[in-house]
């Protein structure tokens, strides 16, 4: 049976093929329409999902979609009557919904009147980010936690995976919500655009929690593992909010009131200087969500008495709080969802369905994200060729190396010379992060790294660090952990001998990023690794997104007009080296 799941007409578009309970393809519409963030009906990821499975459209057996009009029913009609909305907010709710509705219409438009036979089932927002996080892990008996900013009436929702069995047991309802608290705070320390919260996130180990205090006043800890907002410092519940799903990246008006002004001091402009109040605020703001996720992990623990965890939902992708799990509760193994954001509910979705389908049965797990698409080398050699002039006139020189040990020990002794290299390989990742095969490599010894990727590539804030991919085996020599983090979801202590060793890659709080890398799971990518930690005894490598404020590349063309329109040194492009003179 073949399932397309979809999340549509919400950020991060996407699309997913399961077919009697494995994965076949997913992927973010962003990828093809090049605007970050996509919001709107991914007709190009379905496309790609469907090649790849080797079908048309009139094959699929169900089209599950991660949203539900009929989730929370009540708790809209309490909350409705307590506070009757403007006019305006309930056209602009009519026309969201009219669009989400007319499905039909849309995969009319993409793919031809009739061509859509299937059945379309709406799985709620959160049961579909708990099951793309349980169905995706290997746990018999796992706490399932689902955080975000909010998707059918609900920011946060919890249960129990039970071998084949995934329950849904409580939720906390709109207007309360981490991920909102999260986004007006990034918002108020200038930083606008949907998904920024990951700078702020990024900014905190550069300060200190001096405004702990005033932030905690924004969320209040109720019993058993909930939470509440005080509505006074945030205008989501009170205010018609300003915002943009239509086919492009999706645009919110400011989430916070003059009363979160007038507590913690002037809003900065994402124009101005990032200075010391900015840096202490952002260490406040996530010492604060740290504190309340870990009360609604603790609640949840309380609750089933598991001590296996996975979760999904935007919150998830906070790495640095992931990485304190251990530390802060009682979970002992953790498992994030590679698309834990909104893309991925078209996963969870899709196993949702097909699960029910068959009678209860547990889909195959994921254990890789490498599910996008693969490009043979005749694009390669197209893409080259297409480019050749360019190319010429950047005295560029072109090797190809079909022997992969050859083609890993080449790559690797460029690294250790200090290039930066894109590696462009196999089939592209599903989620926000490179893991291997749209990726920006370099050395992580060098302390300089970091300032010359900013110049050559990112030109990105200077705060923003980069991450080490390492391979699975040598994580307790590196880390304080020893744990499979194949997605780059978690944050850990770099052991504090071996700081210095790989400052290009050690947060100022001297902590890590970690993605491990096995065998099983990227070939190519481990022998890179193990040629590289062959070569100078480091078996890490910096690893970065192949992209410069765009989303991260996909077919050869792209990989090519970023190296291109960089500094990069080096591209790889399946076999094909081409490399940059010094400068």
């Amino acid at each position: 049976m073949h399932v397309l799941g979809l999340n549509a007409f919400h950020g991060d578009s996407s699309a997913c093929l399961v077919s009697d309970g494995r994965i076949v393809a997913a992927a973010e519409e962003e990828r093809f329409t090049r605007v970050k963030h996509w919001a709107g009906f991914p007709a190009k990821a379905i496309a790609y999902c469907l090649r790849e499975g080797g079908l048309t459209l009139a094959d699929v057996d169900r089209v599950a979609v991660n949203h539900d009009p009929r989730a929370g029913f009540w708790p809209r009609v309490a909350f409705v009557l307590a506070h009757p909305p403007a006019p305006a907010a309930v056209l602009d709710r009519m026309r969201r919904r009219g669009r989400r509705a007319d499905l039909a219409a849309h995969f009319a438009r993409a793919f031809g009147d009739g061509a859509l036979r299937a059945p379309v089932e709406h799985v709620e927002h959160h049961e579909s980010h708990l099951a793309s996080a349980y169905y995706g892990s290997r746990f018999e008996r796992a706490i399932a936690l689902s955080v975000d900013g909010f998707g059918d009436f609900a920011s946060a929702a919890w249960g129990l995976g039970e071998r084949e069995r995934l329950s849904v047991d409580g939720r906390v309802h709109f207007p309360h919500s981490l991920g909102i608290f999260y986004q007006a705070l990034t918002q108020y320390l200038g930083f606008p655009h949907y998904g920024d919260e990951y700078k702020v996130m990024g900014l905190a180990p550069y300060g200190e929690p001096r405004h702990v205090e005033k932030v905690r006043r924004l969320l209040r800890l109720d019993s058993r593992g909930k939470f509440r907002l005080d509505l006074a410092y945030f205008r989501h519940a009170s205010e018609r909010i300003e915002f943009d799903w239509d086919d492009g990246s999706p645009r919110f008006s400011p989430l916070f009131s003059d009363a979160l002004v007038e507590l913690l001091g002037p809003v900065r402009r994402p124009e101005d200087p990032v200075e010391a109040i900015h840096r202490d605020l952002a260490r406040s703001v996530q010492a604060a969500y740290e504190e309340a996720f870990f009360h609604v992990v603790d609640g949840a623990q309380a609750r089933y008495e598991a001590t296996d965890l996975v979760l999904a939902g935007g919150c998830a992708q906070n790495s640095v709080a992931n990485g304190k799990l251990a530390a802060r509760t009682r979970i002992r193994r953790t498992y994030v969802q590679a698309a834990a954001g909104d893309a991925g509910g078209a996963l969870g979705a899709a196993l949702v369905c097909w699960a029910r389908a068959s009678g209860g049965a547990r889909p195959q797990p994921m254990d890789h994200a490498y599910w996008g698409p693969a490009f043979d080398d005749d694009a390669a050699g197209a893409a080259l060729a297409g480019r050749s002039a360019e190319l010429a006139a950047a005295g560029c020189a072109e090797e190809r190396l079909d022997d992969e040990s050859a083609l890993c020990a080449r790559v690797a002794g460029l690294v250790a010379e200090g290039r930066v290299v894109g590696w462009f390989q196999g089939r592209m990742e599903w989620g926000p992060r490179a893991l291997g095969n749209r990726s920006v490599l370099a050395d992580p010894r060098r302390a300089d790294m970091k300032e010359v990727l900013n110049a050559k590539i990112k030109r990105r804030e200077s705060f923003r660090p980069f991450a080490p991919s390492i391979l699975r085996e040598a994580v307790g020599d590196w880390f304080e952990v020893d744990a499979d983090v194949p997605f780059m979801t978690q944050v850990y202590p770099i052991r504090a001998e071996k700081r210095a060793a790989i400052p290009a890659v050690a947060h100022v709080d001297g902590s890590g990023r970690l993605q491990t890398v096995t065998m099983d799971s990227n070939p190519r990518y481990y022998r890179l690794i193990a040629s590289f930690g062959r070569l100078t005894g480091v078996p890490i490598l910096l690893n970065t997104s192949f992209n410069e404020s765009e989303p991260i590349v996909c077919a050869p063309a792209e990989a090519l007009d970023c190296f291109l329109r960089t500094r990069m040194d080096v591209l790889v492009l399946g076999d094909r080296v081409v490399v940059r003179p010094q400068d």
